[in-house]
């Protein structure tokens, strides 16, 4: 189960990774007004900038399927085995976002969906 906690850590820093990819080299970055800097950027910074927020809007959703699936006794192989491939399709999403592959970035999308879903329906 402790694969599936570090999951967890991981899953909650990726929207912070997400951040260093789209303020990489710093270009004219503002950091008294960072989000704003954010808001006016293009290309591969503006995607990273998106799959930023979308990494905190799964965080939550997988956190707690995590907590559930562990508080409901479910074999802790299973849950490490989706919360590994969670994170992999995540990361592969941010990838696929910030290089701009949207059938790919959906795919994955996709693919983290299910396993969230799956501990979930484990834990009922």
């Amino acid at each position: 189960m402790h694969v599936a906690y570090l999951c967890v850590l991981l899953a909650g820093i990726t929207p912070v990774i997400c951040t260093a990819i789209a303020k990489w080299q710093f270009k004219d970055f503002d950091n008294h007004n960072p989000r704003e800097w954010l808001s006016r950027q293009t290309g591969f910074r503006a995607r990273a900038n998106a799959a930023q927020h979308n990494s905190f809007e799964a965080f939550p959703f997988f956190a707690a399927a995590v907590i559930l699936a562990t508080l409901s006794a479910v074999d802790s192989p299973r849950v490490d085995q989706l919360s590994v491939v969670f994170i992999a399709a995540r990361w592969l999403y941010v990838f696929f976002y910030v290089t701009d592959r949207p059938t790919l970035r959906t795919i994955c999308w996709t693919v983290a969906y299910v396993c969230v879903v799956s501990l979930m329906a484990l834990a009922i």
